[in-house]
C-alpha cells in the first residue's frame, strides 16, 4: 500500500493587537461565523476548556462543505492544534495548528499551518484543496488581524438580540414555512426575489432582494443549515449589505404542551468604517446598532408573524 503523500502550507500575519486578545478570537468557535469568512456554522459537540469537538460547515471554493473536527487547546502557549475526525472529500486527512507568537505589549504574530493528504494524490484534487485552502486561511487571517485591531471597540461593534412569537399551532407547519424560502416572494411582502438551491439535503443557498422601509431593495446571499429534527434553522449571510461585516442568525421552533414558541435570534458584526457612509455623517455606532437592530428585528419579526397565520389558519381549517 503507497504512503500518501502530506502536503503542507503556512500562512501567518502581523496583529497590531494583544497576543491574548487574538488567541481568544481563534479559540471561540461558536464565533467563527461572524470572525471568520468561509465559516457557514460551528455546531459544538464537546468542550472541557482543552479538547474542542465540533461540526464545522464552511465554503470551498464556492461549494459548502462539513466535516467534523477536534482541536486541543494550550492557552498557557497560545497554541490549539486541530485534526478533521471526518475530512471532506477529496481528502483523506486534514490537521493543523494555530499559533499566537506576541511581538511587544499590543502586537503579535498569528501563524495557520495545515497538513493534509489526499485520496490517490491526484493533481487536480490537490490544486483543488491547496487553492481552497490559501484562499480561505489569506481571507480567515486578514479578517482575524482586522477584527482584533479593533478589540477595543469590539463590544460595541457586536450586538445579538432575539425576536419571539407565540403560535397556536404545531411545529410541523411553522418549521415547513421557515423551510419553505422558495414560497416567500409570494407570501413575505418584504421580500421581493428569492432564489434557492438545496444540492445537499438540508443545506441551502439563496439570494434575495429584501425591502427596506423606505421601499429600497437590497440583495444578500445566504447559507442555511437545517436540522428539522430539532427545529433549527440556522444561517450567515456570505454577502451582506454595507453596514454589516458579517451577520448570522437562527430560526428555531420550540414546542410546548399546546403550540410553540418561534424564535428568531440575529448576531451581527458593524462594519465602522461604513457608518456614516451609509447613515449619514455624524452617525454613531451606537445609533448605528439602533438601525440594524430596528430594520433586522422588522423583518424577522413580519416573518414570524407571516408563520404564525400561516400554521394557525391551516388548523383552523383542518
Amino acid at each position: 500500500m503507497a504512503v500518501q503523500r502530506v502536503h503542507r502550507t503556512s500562512y501567518a500575519v502581523d496583529v497590531a493587537a494583544p497576543a491574548g486578545v487574538v488567541y481568544g478570537l481563534v479559540a471561540d468557535t461558536t464565533q467563527w461565523p461572524l470572525f471568520v469568512p468561509a465559516s457557514i456554522h460551528v455546531e459544538r459537540l464537546d468542550f472541557d476548556g482543552v479538547q474542542d469537538r465540533f461540526h464545522m460547515w464552511a465554503t470551498a471554493n464556492g461549494t459548502v462543505r462539513s466535516w467534523l473536527s477536534r482541536r486541543t487547546l494550550d492557552a498557557g502557549a497560545r497554541r490549539i492544534d486541530f485534526r478533521h475526525e471526518l475530512p471532506a472529500a477529496p481528502t483523506t486527512a486534514m490537521g493543523g495548528s494555530w499559533s499566537v507568537e506576541p511581538r511587544g505589549a499590543d502586537r503579535c504574530r498569528l501563524v495557520l499551518e495545515h497538513d493534509f493528504t489526499v485520496a490517490g494524490d491526484r493533481p487536480q484534487d490537490v490544486a483543488w484543496v491547496r487553492r481552497a485552502t490559501d484562499d480561505n486561511s489569506r481571507a480567515e487571517l486578514d479578517r482575524l488581524k482586522e477584527t482584533a485591531e479593533q478589540w477595543t471597540r469590539l463590544d460595541e461593534l457586536l450586538l445579538s438580540f432575539e425576536d419571539a412569537v407565540r403560535v397556536d399551532g404545531p411545529a410541523e407547519l411553522v418549521y415547513g414555512f421557515l423551510y419553505d424560502v422558495a414560497d416567500w416572494p409570494r407570501l413575505i411582502p418584504h421580500v421581493a426575489r428569492l432564489d434557492v438551491t438545496e444540492d445537499e439535503p438540508g443545506v441551502q443557498r439563496m439570494s434575495m432582494d429584501t425591502l427596506t422601509a423606505d421601499g429600497a431593495a437590497h440583495t444578500t446571499e445566504s447559507v442555511r443549515v437545517c436540522f428539522p429534527h430539532a427545529g433549527r434553522i440556522v444561517y450567515k449571510q456570505t454577502a451582506t449589505p454595507a453596514l454589516m461585516a458579517a451577520h448570522t442568525g437562527e430560526w428555531s421552533v420550540i414546542p410546548d404542551e399546546t403550540g410553540v414558541t418561534v424564535v428568531s435570534q440575529h448576531s451581527v458584526l458593524l462594519r465602522e468604517e461604513a457608518v456614516e457612509r451609509v447613515l449619514g455623517a455624524g452617525t454613531t455606532v451606537s445609533e448605528a446598532r439602533a438601525y440594524v437592530r430596528g430594520a433586522l428585528g422588522r423583518n424577522s419579526t413580519a416573518t414570524l408573524e407571516l408563520a404564525k397565520r400561516h400554521a394557525e389558519n391551516a388548523v383552523r381549517m383542518l
